[in-house]
């Protein structure tokens, strides 16, 4: 008798002598054995394991049209490496070169025929319980692997949390609504898309975005919140938000925080190199020159303590007049397009409370961090 663990294991004989195939059928049915399955034809092997899945394969080596050592290849070609299939061969030839070949072709033991009915038995029932093992070891690294993915999206969103925070921190004393971030990185998300960037680089756009205006934490109150005209050295003074916020985001192994310390550092830059460091044209990174647009045409639409919010026409004909000019011509014909197209809209309607996109941009950081 066999064990109650092992009665219901799915076993796989193969043997184009159906002598055989009927013996080995009584043997295992006598010590309990209920699910055997048996085939003389080697060629039916690698689609039955496919569909059947056994738990052990009894294979004879010398057979017509393909023989055992064919069949252990083609087992081979087709399993997954981590897999365990357990195969015992069969033969009447006992010579050592035989032996040796079949195991090192992937069989895992070796009877011959005439066999031993005990010897048999007590074979298949040794591999049947090493599979066991091997599932239960591949069911309880599968369970561990889960839990590491569970931890390491907690992980990402408690990430992605801290960063919609940190950005939502740096217009916290200018912004009321403390939307200006947000919107800004839905906008040149599309904008990305619009002049295209993959799905991908638009993505890490949306996360980076919003990192855009950091340094202003840096920047006292009275500079920043003074509801009149600021004087030269007060402007001075204001520029330094660009690398007061490349400076805390530098160094990072994350692609976006990688392309906020970009970003940052160099979206108050302008086509015709009339911006902050005096880049001009191509030589300004294209999410800076997505992000001027969008941060630009945000600002102007939105009341901020040193100026009233501009009517939503003027602030489009603004974005437009300043093609070729404060603005990339290219980022404003995907402006255009997004207004016209209505698309605009939806992106500036008011996002939902902070937190919102977290898991959006926690799967974005698993994938970009490296």
């Amino acid at each position: 008798m066999i064990t109650a663990q092992h009665a219901d294991a799915r076993i796989l004989a193969v043997d184009d002598e159906p002598a055989n195939l009927r013996l080995l059928e009584h043997l295992l049915a006598s010590v309990g054995y209920r699910n055997v399955r048996v085939t003389h034809d080697a060629r039916a092997v690698v689609p039955l394991v496919m569909e059947w899945d056994p738990d052990i394969v009894l294979l004879d080596l010398s057979m017509p049209h393909l023989d055992g050592f064919g069949v252990l290849e083609l087992l081979g070609a087709v399993l997954p490496a981590d897999s365990f299939l357990p195969v015992v061969v069969l033969t009447a030839n006992p010579s050592i070169p035989v032996r040796e070949h079949a195991l090192a072709a992937g069989a895992n033991d070796f009877l011959t025929k005439p066999f031993d009915h005990t010897d048999v038995l007590l074979r298949i029932n040794n591999l049947l319980h090493t599979r066991a093992l091997h599932t239960r070891l591949e069911d309880h690294n599968q369970l561990l692997e889960a839990r590491v993915r569970q931890r390491t999206m907690e992980l990402e969103e408690a990430r992605a949390e801290i960063l919609q925070r940190l950005a939502a921190a740096a217009e916290y004393r200018d912004d009321d609504t403390h939307q200006h971030t947000r919107r800004v990185g839905d906008v040149a998300a599309a904008l990305a898309i619009e002049v295209g960037c993959t799905d991908a680089d638009a993505e890490i756009i949306r996360g980076a975005a919003p990192l855009h205006d950091l340094g202003k934490i840096g920047i006292s109150d009275d500079i920043l919140l003074k509801p009149g005209r600021l004087t030269r050295e007060e402007f001075t003074e204001i520029q330094r938000h660009t690398e007061i916020g490349a400076r805390i985001l530098a160094g990072s192994r994350s692609a976006i925080l990688q392309m906020g310390e970009l970003i940052a550092r160099t979206h108050h830059e302008r086509w015709n190199g009339t911006g902050y460091l005096g880049l001009r044209g191509e030589h300004i990174p294209l999410p800076s020159r997505i992000v001027g647009v969008a941060d630009v045409f945000d600002a102007l639409t939105h009341e901020r303590p040193y100026k009233h919010a501009w009517p939503r026409d003027e602030a489009v004909a603004y974005v437009r007049d300043q093609s070729g000019a404060e603005f990339d011509p290219m980022v404003v014909r995907a402006f255009d397009a997004l207004e016209n197209e209505g698309r605009l809209d939806a992106l500036l309607a008011s996002p939902g409370p902070m937190g919102a996109d977290v898991s959006r941009l926690s799967r974005l950081a698993s994938q970009a961090a490296c």
